[in-house]
């Protein structure tokens, strides 16, 4: 039996990249998406689906290429209305209304709203003249739910959206079609498109609500998978791409620096070294971030950069505080060496926190305090995702010669002292902080348990915040059990004056 084969036609292959418009979705998809493709954004109302479609057109208008936004579930004076709140002009962009005022004419023979295979076949025939009319480079279809609604079975759904998808090829034109997914996820749809971008929107229990960006796939791209938390605010969307430590590799010389104080830096082994992290862990009040100021104080004044994110304080109250403990803050930040960062925690997302401090070490930041974990941990969905979120931003800052301090608070006071999360292993350098009771008088003591580049003390010392700043005694030789809160005195280690003391709030 003899067969015959149809020649196939030459495939048109492209491998040119083309901008998104949104730096961090390009940054996600390495480079941008492939031109002359079909590819489905899909997300709840309210995502930013079509803020994203303006953004890509823009994009191309930007660049003198023609754009077709063809939309069967918004008008176009809606559609000016979301660009003149982002302060757009949507000039150089050809708008087409499905659901205009001829489809609504009730002496038309069909309506788009009235689903049926002829209404279908017409709509599809309409987009069709509209983009050989215009003749546009990008287009965005928006949306696929009305579509669907007329098709009335996936079967037939499937077809015309096939037809689409080969007509726009044959035009050579970039499309994204929008999908509101009021219905599951339509398998179909994915399988045809040749990337598919999911948005995501979350509601929780206080705060804003957070926002987050996956790619499901993408061919011919190797793209950074997993969830990319985004903003959508006055301006357009922005993207904050999952921090990957193996990225951002630097080369840098490892030095030892002093913390200010001459007992801190003997117990800590000589001080803190340039490219680690030192953890500060401890109860309410006992002086964490009294310590890890004068720590950056002290980089201050050797000429670094330094970033201070606060999440628990005030920003007036720090700066009284550590002015009455003789570190006057105020002077570096006029003069720009010094940044203090007040962070809501229920208002940031962890990906924009990364950022922030992606873009501080990028303009130089050398010396960061986050302050304190505690408060970052609100901001994580759970433990597990906030170790994982952590170790890549204290990998990320120690390639690149950062030296960072963070905060932990414990619940508790004297005795059974906890925290949250242990994130010691994490540390390069943990410092610890108890309170200690002894004549009558609640003491502070400290003592460095860990550090990965320096030979520490194993040494117990009191210490004091006095106007003159931290103060650090001698071992508490003669005590046994400080660091449980109730200690024996056995010895003759005489304690700290106490006149000069400062009560740290």
């Amino acid at each position: 039996m003899n067969s015959t084969t149809t020649p196939r036609r030459a495939a048109r292959i492209t491998t040119s990249r083309i901008s998104t418009g949104i730096a961090g979705l390009d940054n996600i998809l390495a480079g941008g998406l492939t031109a002359e493709r079909v590819y489905l954004v899909e997300g709840s109302p309210g995502a930013g689906k079509t803020t994203l479609g303006l953004q890509f057109l823009l994009d191309g208008v930007a660049r003198g290429e023609r754009g077709l936004y063809i939309t069967l579930s918004e008008t176009a004076d809606e559609l000016d209305a979301v660009a003149e709140s982002h302060g757009w002009s949507l000039e150089g962009i050809d708008i087409y209304e499905l659901a205009g005022e001829l489809s609504l004419d009730p002496e038309a023979q069909q309506s788009v709203f009235h689903p049926s295979e002829v209404e279908l076949g017409e709509t599809t025939q309409q987009v069709m003249e509209q983009v050989d009319q215009c003749k546009p480079v990008r287009v965005i279809f928006d949306s696929l739910s009305e579509m669907r609604l007329l098709a009335q079975n996936p079967l037939r759904y499937r077809r015309q959206i096939l037809a689409l998808k080969q007509f726009f090829a044959a035009r050579a034109c970039t499309v994204l079609l929008l999908d509101d997914k009021t219905s599951e996820t339509d398998q179909h749809l994915h399988s045809i498109a040749h990337g598919v971008i999911s948005l995501e929107q979350i509601a929780k229990e206080f705060g804003t609500e957070r926002r987050r960006v996956s790619i499901i796939k993408m061919r011919g791209i190797r793209f950074r998978g997993g969830y990319h938390d985004y903003l959508l605010e006055t301006g357009g969307i922005r993207i904050f791409p999952r921090l990957v430590a193996a990225e951002h590799m630097r080369d840098f010389t490892p030095q030892v620096h002093p913390t200010g104080s001459r007992e801190f830096d003997e117990l800590l082994g000589g001080g803190l070294v340039a490219g680690t992290n030192a953890l500060f862990l401890g109860p309410s009040g006992i002086g964490k971030t009294t310590l890890s100021v004068r720590c950056m104080l002290t980089a201050l004044e050797r000429g670094e950069k330094a970033s201070f994110y606060l999440f628990d304080e005030g920003l007036g109250t720090f700066y009284a505080r550590n002015a009455s403990l003789g570190m006057d803050l105020r002077p570096w930040v006029v003069r720009g060496l010094l940044k203090v960062h007040h962070v809501d925690p229920a208002e940031l997302s962890p990906g924009a926190f990364a950022q922030m401090l992606r873009d501080a070490v990028e303009e130089g930041v050398r010396f960061i305090t986050i302050d304190s974990l505690n408060a970052y941990m609100q901001a994580m969905p759970g433990e597990q995702y906030l170790t994982l979120q952590m170790h890549e931003l204290l990998s990320y800052l120690n390639q690149q010669g950062v030296t960072t301090t963070l905060v932990l608070g414990q619940h508790g006071m004297l005795g059974d002292v906890r925290a949250d999360v242990d994130l010691s292993y994490l540390s390069d350098t943990t410092v610890l902080l108890r309170y200690f009771e002894s004549d009558g008088r609640v003491r502070r003591a400290v003592t460095v348990i860990k550090s990965r580049t320096t030979v520490h003390a194993p040494t117990i010392h009191e210490m004091r915040l006095t106007e003159q700043g931290v103060r650090i005694g001698d071992a508490l030789s003669g005590f046994e059990g400080v660091l449980t809160g109730m200690p024996t005195y056995r010895g003759v280690t005489p304690m700290m004056h106490p006149t000069d003391d400062v009560a740290e709030r």
